[in-house]
């Protein structure tokens, strides 16, 4: 039986007042996926997508991580079996870079799922559940854009909102921050992400002004790499810090459990390498006493499906799964939001349908 393995790429977009943007991203306008697809004798058997324009965060270029996609794919033998491969995979841990063995675990899980009939979450031993409540972030815009997506944000049932902060100064940050606690009450959940910007003088008096506000926690208040510096922040905020950037690889994992340098961490597939390496940040992290955030870039359905699959097995504290809500050109379908939860399909794998016919290729191997 012939196997053919194919990678695709899709260039993904927002809805009209959504608009990516980070202290640490810029403005984003579009969202660039790459996916893998194994297909045998015109039958999906598994697939998966990363987002690869997330050089922000990874600090590797777009071309460079499409490269080291396709030389970890090209490197497997496609001839073995699913399971195999998995277990091949686990070889190229110091070998390949986190987002691409993302990719190839959640497509290859997946695969493995479909193959025993069983959503993905029931096959890594978990019971299943439709929806997953997750957070919604409010990016960086013009007040009016802020105040339309509380609203709209509101009205879809999300109670727990992010708000992006570290583009302007610290003033605009709290003025906004005001004015979102009042749009939305105090029965919804509200937070920040810094993404590294403050220094650490800053830090300490932002993190006492904001109390008023009733935060649950702060992300990533100072940059990553000053273990010591984020341990004695965390320790005196009156705010619960959340680490993000500060969590890029397992050995991150292993010194925040060591140390205990934060009460919270938020994992993601691209960062640690996919699903089986992020269960086993979160049980290590959870055993240690930090509370876990399950989350995701923004991305399409597939690799959110992924990250949703993921929470449903470590039952995170919070998770961040908002990453496909507005699309308006997603060729992934089975995947939907409804009330403040991303929605999951009862169905095999990731229970989610691509559609690849309209992508160009990337890169492809017939067996």
């Amino acid at each position: 039986m012939p196997r053919r393995v194919r990678l695709y790429a899709a260039e993904l977009h927002y809805e009209a007042g959504i608009r990516l943007h980070t202290a640490t991203s810029g403005a984003i306008d579009a969202l660039n996926e790459v996916y893998l697809v194994v297909e045998e004798d015109g039958r999906v058997l598994a697939a998966g997508g990363v987002r690869t324009n997330i050089t922000y965060l990874t600090g590797v270029p777009e071309p460079h991580l499409h490269h080291a996609i396709v030389t970890l794919v090209d490197a497997l033998d496609w001839k073995r079996s699913l399971i195999d491969l998995h277990r091949d995979l686990s070889a190229f841990e110091n070998r390949a870079h986190g987002a691409a063995r993302a990719l190839l675990d959640c497509a290859l899980l997946d695969g493995l799922a479909r193959q025993e009939g069983k959503p993905l979450a029931v096959y890594l031993g978990a019971a299943f559940r439709p929806d997953c409540a997750t957070n919604q972030t409010l990016f960086w815009g013009s007040d009016d854009q802020l105040e339309r997506n509380v609203r709209r944000y509101l009205d879809a049932g999300f109670r727990t909102l992010k708000l992006r902060v570290g583009v302007g100064t610290f003033a605009d940050d709290l003025r906004r921050l005001r004015r979102l606690r009042e749009i939305a009450g105090k029965t919804v959940t509200l937070a920040i992400d810094v993404n590294g910007t403050w220094s650490a003088s800053e830090a300490r008096g932002n993190l006492k002004a904001l109390v008023p506000l009733q935060l649950d926690y702060v992300e990533q208040p100072i940059a990553a790499g000053d273990w010591d510096a984020m341990a004695a922040l965390a320790a005196a905020s009156p705010i619960p810090i959340m680490l993000d950037e500060s969590l890029a690889s397992p050995a991150d994992i292993a010194m925040l459990a060591s140390r205990r340098a934060a009460p919270l961490a938020h994992l993601k597939l691209v960062k640690l390498g996919g699903i089986t390496p992020l269960v086993a940040a979160a049980r290590l992290l959870t055993a240690s006493g930090i509370g876990i955030m399950v989350g995701q870039m923004n991305e399409g359905a597939l690799a959110t499906a992924a990250a949703a699959h993921a929470a449903l097995v470590v039952q995170p504290v919070y998770a961040e799964l908002y990453g496909a809500y507005g699309l308006v050109d997603d060729p992934a379908s089975g995947l939907a939001y409804r009330q403040g939860a991303v929605v999951l399909a009862a169905r095999p794998g990731l229970g989610v349908d691509l559609d690849p016919a309209r992508l160009p290729v990337l890169w492809e191997k017939t067996l």
